[in-house]
């Protein structure tokens, strides 16, 4: 905690968002009165965005949940105590285990988890309730880009080396990722850079970029084969690279030679010679970086696309040099950290697999049970979600940190399975849509509330420090499943409360896995140290890794793989009745479901609805005109959304926000199909028809 200004409380912490966790100076007494300011945190160098410095409005929000929520048999949720509510919750799922099995009750997490509580959450599914039926919200964000990181170097970490490090960057290739509008600050990082931008929409990323390649939503792997394929024909590969740290090179050049420029033209829309000047920026010039975010992986080919840009990349020279690099743009708080301790459907912590019988001993061991105790993977996210209620699947589902019932596709069909539960439990601080279905709300604490650590899109270790006290009826996350562990039968000791002590455990379970935090401790990130993990326990204090690859890859050759990305037929739907392509994303205002920042005034109030992007001609051809209410209609279902014209969308596509609720998501039209690899829905491209709507 640093020094008290005026008798005031103060602490630097991070902001509540996105990955690139900002530090900021929180200073107050109260939860009314607190003020927020950028710290010189190295990510955002004194800047903050919109919602990082709206943050501590979401500390007043009116409709906080202040007390345990039980749903009665008339319907109504009404107040009740926290013995009332974890008894009743406990009692119910006994009663589902005994009669149909452990995998009758299953637990869905979340991207913006702590650590400490994602480790817990992943240790008391497993343990406490002995279910296989765990994953979490990551999977509609991160999951491809992680498949195919760790196919191509062994080991998945969004940023392999610091932030930092881009603004010495020449040329930047941003591959659907919009980091002017969900990133601001890292924007300063890019100020010195040639931007290549692969976006269907000219965002205002693409407006500040010496290219912008405009794609036909879907076929980003074929343009990333294309690009390669120039690489080739044109000697702009970095063939000493190849030969000396990678493998797998000649089966990828064969098949980027089926993907010449002008049929990648025909395919994409993209122009051969926009194709052409794109590699030659990319090649020309000393420190280029190749950087994808959610538009590369979230269709059901995400992980051949992401793997298409590292082959790229690995063609270049560019992955574990000093001054180039490929990474993934990591989108939840902790989206790096919560995809790396146990919440993750075939994961262990420490990023290990839960297949692998040497990780399942060594947590085992940790935890004092038996390596056969543990069950095995159970179902991916949507998976998991598309089977609750059913004959074979969860009875019974625990939620923290997430709002399925708007961010799943397809959606209508998600909130149909989550009514069919014979329970729904939901901890959260405000009442999601989610919460709202609920037969059991569990108030818990939020950020200027808690303390913890997050692992930043780098890899960086943070610590997370409170502020405030919690309301008097909040309980933290930990202190939930605490009860309910030890209601269930759970030792006392198995699940603490206090987050330094679940860090302590986190670090012996993680020893030796992939994101060893075994050498990282509250000390030593108290004390300002920069930690990157893998930071393992080591005779002396071992300095962190910044930057990975830099000497070898994880692979036991220590070379990286090219690995092949196959282009898929498209998802057969009918272009007369649905004509148009839709994509979703983010807005500037907003982020994620919306559940904070709707409940944000200064950022609600610039974006108080869904709209969609529309060119003016395609709007004309549907009767359209700007501010009218239109219809979103795909095969699954529609969205009601206000029209915005913008010249510069493609005619063929539209752009619906995915923040927003009811008859406004997004979600309710796209579509549900999975990456086999990854389980990543096909959120990206949907077939759609626009419709008026008279008011």
């Amino acid at each position: 905690m640093s020094e008290e200004p005026a008798g005031l409380p103060q602490v630097e912490t991070h902001c509540p968002y996105c990955a690139l966790q900002c530090g900021t100076r929180l200073t107050g007494g109260e939860a009314a009165a607190v003020e927020v300011a950028p710290t010189g945190f190295p990510v955002n160098r004194g800047k903050l965005c919109r919602k990082g410095w709206t943050a501590p409005q979401l500390l007043t929000t009116t409709d906080r949940l202040t007390r345990p929520l039980v749903r009665r048999p008339d319907g109504e949720l009404t107040g009740a105590s926290w013995p009332t509510a974890l008894d009743a919750v406990a009692a119910r799922l006994r009663e589902l285990r005994a009669e149909h099995g452990p995998d009758a009750v299953a637990v869905f997490g979340g991207g913006g988890l702590t650590n400490e509580k994602a480790y817990l959450l992943g240790k008391f599914a497993r343990l406490a309730l002995g279910t296989s039926q765990i994953d979490y919200n990551g999977r509609f964000c991160m999951s491809s880009a992680a498949v195919a990181g760790n196919a191509a170097f062994g080991i998945d970490r969004g940023l392999p080396f610091p932030v930092t490090d881009l603004r010495q960057a020449r040329t930047v290739l941003l591959a659907g990722a919009n980091v002017a509008e969900t990133m601001p600050p890292l924007m300063q990082h890019l100020e010195s850079a040639d931007l290549v931008v692969v976006d269907p929409r000219r965002t205002a990323t693409a407006q500040r970029a010496a290219l912008h390649l405009q794609p036909v939503p879907g076929t980003d792997l074929p343009l990333a084969l294309g690009l390669l394929h120039i690489a080739i024909v044109d000697a702009r590969i970095d063939r000493d690279y190849i030969r000396l740290r990678t493998q797998g090179f000649e089966a990828v050049a064969r098949q980027a030679m089926a993907w010449w420029p002008e049929r990648v033209e025909s395919v994409t829309g993209v122009p051969a010679e926009t194709l052409r000047e794109a590699v030659r920026l990319l090649a020309a010039a000393p420190n280029t970086y190749v950087l994808t975010g959610r538009g590369v992986e979230q269709h059901r080919q995400g992980t051949d696309t992401a793997a298409a840009f590292i082959n790229l990349a690995l063609a270049l020279g560019l992955p574990g040099t000093p001054h180039s690099g490929y990474g993934c743009l990591t989108g939840q708080g902790n989206g790096q950290g919560g995809r790396e301790h146990g919440q993750k459907a075939d994961q262990l912590p420490g990023y290990r697999s839960l297949t692998d019988p040497a990780a399942r001993a060594h947590v085992a061991g940790v935890w004092g049970v038996r390596p056969q105790d543990l069950p095995g993977p159970g179902r991916t996210a949507y998976t998991l979600l598309d089977a609750l209620g059913r004959d074979d699947g969860p009875r019974a589902l625990l939620v923290f940190g997430s709002n399925p019932a708007v961010s799943a596709p397809h959606s209508s069909h998600i909130a149909q399975r989550l009514r069919s539960l014979d329970l729904l439990v939901v901890a959260d601080f405000v009442p999601s849509e989610t919460a709202r279905m609920a037969d059991v709300v569990l108030p818990v604490t939020q950020w200027a509330e808690e303390e913890g650590t997050m692992t930043s899109l780098e890899g960086r270790v943070l610590r997370r420090r409170a502020l405030l006290k919690p309301p008097a009826q909040v309980r933290s996350d930990l202190d939930v499943l605490h009860g309910l562990a030890v209601r269930l039968g759970e030792p006392f000791h198995r699940y603490p409360t206090e987050p330094r002590e679940v860090f302590e455990e986190l670090r012996r379970a993680s020893q030796g896995g992939p994101a060893d935090y075994s050498g990282i401790s509250y000390e030593r990130l108290d004390s300002g140290e920069a930690l990157h993990w893998p930071c393992p326990e080591t005779g002396t204090p071992h300095p962190g890794t910044p930057r990975l690859f830099l000497e070898r890859f994880a692979h036991p050759d220590h070379r990286a793989r090219f690995t092949e990305a196959q282009q898929h037929e498209p998802v057969r739907e009918s272009r007369s009745e649905y004509p148009l392509h839709a994509t979703t994303g983010r807005v500037l205002p907003h982020y994620q479901s919306g559940a904070q920042t709707r409940r944000v005034a200064d950022l609600n109030d610039t974006v108080p609805e869904a709209f969609v992007q529309v060119h003016p001609d395609t709007a004309k051809r549907c009767g359209l005109a700007d501010r009218c209410l239109a219809r979103v209609t795909s095969a699954r279902g529609s969205t009601t959304v206000r029209v915005t014209l913008d010249p510069t969308m493609r005619t063929d596509t539209v752009f619906v926000p995915f923040h927003f609720a009811g008859d406004a998501s997004a979600n309710l039209f796209t579509h549900p199909t999975l990456d086999p690899r990854s389980g990543m829905p096909e959120f990206k491209t949907s077939a759609v028809r626009l419709e008026f709507l008279p008011e």
